[in-house]
């Protein structure tokens, strides 16, 4: 179609926090067209939030607090990036979102999982252990 513009064409998307985002995590949308972390297997993942973020309205109202996260949360996909593993994962595995926005390895066969439910693949060169942080293509 000619004369259709990308509405963005560089750079991460933002959008406004639901309940409280940390930098790494899978976020899904959530009620209202706000944002929060991915629950296990989802199917919706819009990619990975890149800082801390907090609802609007939940920060210390005491200006000396300049540190507290804002109430957006700038989101990443098609990207490598270091997120937290819920489980140990083999370099080349497939993921899917684990609980609290973290990732996993599909497990048995790729046909264990809805396509539309995996979301990467692990590019650490030696694996991640369970609970670890490390590199993965996200989708």
């Amino acid at each position: 179609m000619s004369g259709v513009f990308p509405r963005q064409v560089q750079g991460p998307d933002t959008f406004e926090v639901s309940v409280a985002v940390t930098g790494g995590q899978l976020v899904v949308p959530t009620s209202g067209g706000k944002i929060g972390p991915a629950g296990a297997a989802a199917a919706n993942v819009l990619g990975v939030a890149l800082n801390d973020a907090q609802p609007a309205g939940s920060a210390p109202t005491n200006p000396i607090n300049t540190g507290w996260p804002a109430a957006q949360v700038s989101v990443a996909r098609d990207c490598d990036i270091r997120v937290t593993y819920n489980a140990a994962t083999n370099f080349g595995d497939k993921l899917i979102t684990a609980a609290n926005g973290q990732v996993t390895a599909i497990s048995g066969t790729a046909a264990a999982a809805d396509a539309r439910q995996i979301v990467g693949i692990c590019t650490e060169p030696l694996g991640v252990a369970a609970g670890a942080v490390g590199r993965a293509r996200i989708f």
